[in-house]
């Protein structure tokens, strides 16, 4: 009788070599030990074989929904893109189903989910929610407050740009999040990040907007940003954990939309850090609010809030990635209401709907107007005038503020599609309700900040 299996022996008994084999090996030679017999040590060693590799689907298996339609010829380009990246991501062996908003715009190779996009699947995909995890809206009502002063109170408390609050000025989260942070694997060794970056906006197209509700009047202010470092942080160990299932589970699978199993402690792990950086965001989002109404020594009457980069889970058990994309069903989370926001530019209405749960959007409504070029592309476009020149012809009328101090022209209306045409085209597709809008005051945005960027000044530019 063998004293101890070898890894020829499992050959021998016809199982194929694989990285498997030390824990099946371990596992088998300790059955051995025990007394066990070579027959049923090598049935155990079996029992340890990886499934088989999980293949494509076919190009044509899973259809997907558009909910878009060009009409220019800019738009036609880009709405193929946003088709053909579609198709592949449909390949993926656990995607389920697919849908495309009015403000699609692609978002990387063939394959990527594009901004706007929806995929529901049975597992999570990091590569789905991207690295702005939670990316939201949050609005409160400022009662008898003028947008002037409430814009003003606003940059004199919240930070745009990189990186966090300096020390003197840091705000700790609640300390319930702090705890579950400290808890989570993914997120214990990050929280000095949740800490740094609470209270902060970032870059990009995050903003901080005033206005006032058409119906009433009263002075609001609408938030526009994501989970920032920590969501980030989170993303990348995603991808990571995804790309190393990936290699096991399906390799023909683009990287881009590896998974997570949801039947893994990993996969429990993952879905509640993504609960703690939701929670992280709102609280992001309010502390903000309530220093400005702090400031003003003023108050809160009504306040709602809702995030359209995120993954979902509905009553089937499927996880509904929204790439940029506004939740439309009942009951989206424990704290919905049956209102959400979604901006279109600085110059223009944020529309107040109410979704309509459309099944040919799975659910989900726009999140905004989206881009039909890329920021460098846009820019070349603009090239003949001034940037003074393109600013003030496009925020005329308005405070439109960049906290960096730099203008950032990608940021500006023209960079992004026709308001009216995204408006149109969720009446089109029924896709949600207009039930009000917050008119613009004025609206404050990062700037560009990579002019005097650290990495710039240490290369002497």
């Amino acid at each position: 009788m063998t004293d101890i299996l070898t890894g020829q022996d499992l050959i021998n008994a016809g199982l194929p070599a694989g990285r498997w084999f030390g824990k099946a090996l371990r596992q088998a030679n300790a059955l051995l030990a025990a007394g066990g017999s070579v027959e049923r040590a090598i049935d155990l060693a079996r029992s340890f074989e990886p499934a088989p590799a999980v293949p494509l689907k076919s190009a044509a298996t899973v259809n997907f929904h558009l909910n878009i339609e060009a009409e220019t010829e800019d738009e036609v380009s880009n709405v193929e893109m946003v088709k053909n990246t579609m198709t592949g991501l449909m390949r993926t062996p656990v995607v389920r189903a697919g849908a495309v908003m009015p403000d699609a715009c692609p978002a990387g190779p063939h394959g990527t989910i594009p901004v706007g996009g929806i995929a529901v699947s049975d597992a999570i995909h990091p590569g789905m929610h991207s690295a702005d995890i939670c990316c939201s809206m949050a609005l409160s009502v400022y009662p008898g407050v003028a947008p002037a002063a409430l814009l003003d109170a606003v940059h004199a408390v919240t930070h745009f740009g990189p990186g966090g609050r300096p020390r003197g000025q840091q705000i700790r989260p609640a300390e319930e999040i702090m705890a579950r942070f400290d808890a989570n694997p993914f997120l214990q060794d990050i929280s000095s990040r949740a800490i740094e970056q609470f209270g902060t906006q970032g870059d990009g197209n995050h903003f901080a907007y005033v206005g006032t509700i058409k119906s009433t009047g009263e002075t609001v202010l609408v938030t526009h940003h994501g989970s920032r470092a920590p969501g980030a942080r989170l993303y990348s160990k995603g991808m990571k954990l995804a790309e190393k299932y990936r290699k096991e589970l399906s390799p023909e699978t683009l990287k881009e939309n590896a998974w997570i199993p949801a039947d893994t402690q990993d996969g429990d792990d993952y879905w509640e850090a993504l609960q703690i950086i939701r929670d992280w965001t709102k609280g992001n989002h309010l502390v903000i609010h309530d220093m400005a109404a702090e400031r003003l020594a003023s108050s809160v009457s009504d306040r709602f809030w809702n995030e359209h980069n995120f993954v979902f889970r509905r009553s089937d058990g499927l996880f509904y990635h929204a790439k940029g994309a506004t939740p439309a069903f009942d009951n989206w989370a424990e704290d919905a209401t049956d209102l959400t926001l979604i901006p279109l530019n600085m110059a223009e209405p944020i529309l107040i709907v109410r979704g309509s749960n459309a099944a040919h959007g799975l659910g989900f409504s726009p999140h905004g107007a989206g881009r039909n070029f890329s920021r460098t592309k846009h820019k070349k476009r603009l090239m003949g005038r001034s940037n003074a020149e393109i600013f003030a012809e496009e925020t005329k009328g308005l405070d439109a503020r960049f906290f960096t101090g730099h203008m950032d022209i990608s940021e500006l209306p023209s960079a992004y599609k026709s308001a009216a045409t995204v408006r149109a085209q969720i009446k089109q597709y029924d896709l949600a309700e207009i039930i009000d809008e917050v008119l613009p005051y004025g609206c404050i945005m990062a700037g560009d900040w990579e002019i005097n960027a650290p990495w710039r000044k240490k290369k002497g530019w």
